[in-house]
């Protein structure tokens, strides 16, 4: 690869990456809110009687926010897939930029 190529690649990957950054903290933020939430419920069931139906309603929430944070972790082992083959990518890229600056 040409040293404008290379240039050009690693500006694309390095773009990639920060996009993917930013998307992991979402949803590292977005986990935060679900504890959070889980633990307001889990909270407030403290004092209601086992036949309640307000605390099958909050058993329920609490599964629906356990499902969501299964989906979510998902999501981050994806990103944090497509990341580290990108940083593989980058480092290839750089040994060709620092090659074809070699040759010049």
């Amino acid at each position: 690869m040409g040293v404008l190529t290379s240039s050009l690649r690693m500006f694309t990957l390095q773009s990639q990456r920060s996009d993917l950054n930013y998307k992991i903290d979402l949803v590292s933020q977005a986990k935060a809110d679900i504890a959070a939430q889980n633990a307001q419920l889990v909270n407030a069931g403290t004092d209601l009687s086992a036949d309640s139906p307000v605390l099958k309603q909050l058993e329920a929430r609490k599964e629906r926010l356990h499902l969501l944070e299964k989906r979510l972790d998902q999501q981050l082992l994806q990103y944090q897939t497509q990341l580290s083959m990108i940083d593989a990518q980058l480092k290839r890229c750089s040994a060709d930029f620092d090659a074809s600056v070699k040759n010049m």
